[in-house]
């Protein structure tokens, strides 16, 4: 079982947006909290598929949308959902700047939500929690870095191990987990919106190409441009010396055999 905690994987500039969304989810679990998690909160900020499929007003069934990616059903639902988002959102944010990854993040959320509300859109069960926005996240961070190293705990009977495992390895069960869990989860009341998390995970990869800047590769093994501010290796000088280092091997190589040919 990988139990990630961080990446090897730095960011070129702060990761304002992210650190946001953390927070604000944080002081939203707070107040969820001093009302001693009164269910009065997830009726009228979660996400309601049969409110929604029936709403006469656009405006009206987007705002349970937004609102329901802040709230969250428990201790275990928010840390697991904001320590995804603490190791694979700021690299994400930084491909494509902090006003498109705001856009980013709420569609992939809406269409997690949308989804999930689609599956059996006369339900009156509230969804909450940030699950569908991060899972677009953990899609995009997945094309964008798929070999970056990622750091994770393997529990193993009583022994716990620290372990650097490829992110498209971590990720990949994370995904392949949601598909397996849906059996269980259709027909039931309430429980976890599995839906939620596959169409945000599928629109994040589907979304990246198109909001990520013009400069940053996708499939890349890791922040080149983070990496070489961090430590001082330039990656491009190193690429320009080998081409170089190509040439002259290939000049010296045809040099001898010129002078072959002329004995």
């Amino acid at each position: 079982m990988f139990f990630p905690i961080s990446d090897d994987n730095p960011s070129n500039s702060t990761p304002l947006i992210t650190y946001i969304l953390i927070g604000l989810c944080v002081f939203v679990f707070f107040l969820q909290i001093l009302s001693e998690m009164n269910p009065a909160i997830y009726y009228n900020f979660g996400f309601i598929a049969l409110n929604f499929f029936n709403s006469e007003s656009l405006i009206g069934s987007l705002i349970p949308i937004i609102t329901s990616m802040f709230v969250h059903g428990g201790f275990a639902h928010i840390i697991g959902n904001l320590l995804y988002l603490w190791i694979f959102g700021d690299n994400v944010e930084d491909s494509m700047g902090r006003i498109k990854f705001i856009i980013f993040y709420l569609l992939c959320g809406a269409s997690g939500a949308i989804l999930q509300g689609a599956v059996d859109p006369t339900s009156d069960i509230p969804m909450v929690g940030a699950s569908g926005a991060i899972a677009g996240v953990l899609g995009a961070y997945l094309l964008l870095f798929p070999r970056a190293n990622v750091r994770c705990l393997i529990f193993i009977i009583i022994f716990i191990q620290m372990v650097r495992v490829p992110a498209f390895l971590v990720l990949g069960i994370w995904i392949l987990g949601q598909f397996f869990s849906l059996p269980g989860s259709l027909g039931s009341s309430g429980g976890t919106a599995y839906f939620a998390h596959i169409g945000g995970f599928l629109v994040g990869m589907i979304l990246i190409p198109f909001f990520k800047k013009t400069n940053v590769r996708l499939l890349q093994d890791k922040n080149s441009l983070a990496w070489e501010t961090e430590s001082g290796f330039n990656f491009r000088q190193k690429k320009s010396k080998s081409k170089n280092n190509d040439f002259l091997d290939k000049f010296i190589k045809e040099s001898e055999d010129e002078v072959r040919r002329r004995k």
